[in-house]
């Protein structure tokens, strides 16, 4: 099945240019504040992917770079609680603008990176929200995290066809919390799921009430005008809003997930708190 977007993504890939997947997490103990200001923080969170990686190519080569990516917003784990994260797809390097000329980066200092997201991600976030309710969490996390945040580079180089790199990205567009195939059961009051844990590296079953369920997954809805994908390129920059819904019903040939089994119950969805725990 031709994964939607692999052809526009495709147009903007470049010959002789390597690619990396990289992934930049956030710490659990923000995940609440990233809830409670989604309509905010959701968009500055993706704006500091990229500009982070600028500044981590531009200090392992001593000079200013700027490269290029696609960015994709995930605000799920693989169980479905609510575990924001930034997938890339990014350029090995960047552009120097002085040089004229395109830096290629071989080797990428874990260290380095880890450091350079956790500054971004912390800055951003004392920018954007009102200090009395960030600056004791940033304090906190810089004490708890003295190396730096998670992140993760998928080791060797991304598949150099165009539509083999394009279905790497064009994946996670469309990935929606937890997927139909991953459904196991359902009997009208519970529904059991499966999915391969990070920490256990086992596949796990999980069974929950149908509400606990629902809510897991409207969790993810995004506000109004929201994006889910961004694209920069190494000189200049364009980004513009997918319509991951379309998306998930053109993979999946369904109809998205209905709240109407919660109809007559209780007539309201108060109740449906978020799951901020999550596995990535």
């Amino acid at each position: 099945m031709s994964l939607p977007g692999v052809s526009q993504v495709s147009q903007v890939l470049h010959e002789g240019v390597i690619y990396r997947h990289i992934i930049l997490t956030v710490p659990a103990m923000f995940r609440t504040t990233f809830y409670q200001n989604v309509a905010v923080v959701l968009s500055a969170f993706m704006r500091c992917g990229g500009q982070c990686l600028d500044d981590f190519s531009s200090d392992v080569r001593g000079k200013a770079l700027r490269g290029g990516s696609i960015t994709v917003l995930h605000t799920h784990g693989r169980n479905g609680q609510y575990h924001p994260h930034l997938h890339l797809l990014a350029t090995s390097g960047g552009y120097d603008d002085q040089g004229e000329r395109w830096e290629h980066l071989n080797y990428l200092p874990y260290d380095l990176l880890r450091r350079t997201w956790q500054w971004h991600l912390l800055s951003r976030l004392r920018k954007t929200l009102k200090p009395d309710a960030i600056n004791q969490l940033v304090d906190a996390c810089f004490r708890k995290y003295p190396h730096g945040l998670v992140t993760n580079v998928h080791k060797g180089q991304v598949p150099s066809p165009y539509q083999s790199v394009a279905r790497s990205v064009a994946k996670y567009v469309v990935s929606p919390p937890i997927a139909v195939r991953r459904i196991d059961r359902y009997d009208g009051e519970r529904v059991t799921y499966h999915y391969r844990s990070h920490r256990t590296e086992r596949v796990e079953h999980e069974t929950v009430g149908v509400e606990t369920f629902i809510g897991r997954m409207i969790q993810h809805t995004m506000p109004k005008g929201g994006q889910g994908r961004r694209r920069r390129q190494g000189r200049g920059e364009d980004h513009r809003p997918t319509d991951l819904s379309a998306a998930v019903r053109a993979e999946h040939g369904a109809r998205p997930l209905t709240v109407s089994t919660l109809s007559g119950r209780d007539g309201g969805m108060a109740h449906l708190a978020p799951d901020l725990r999550g596995d990535l």
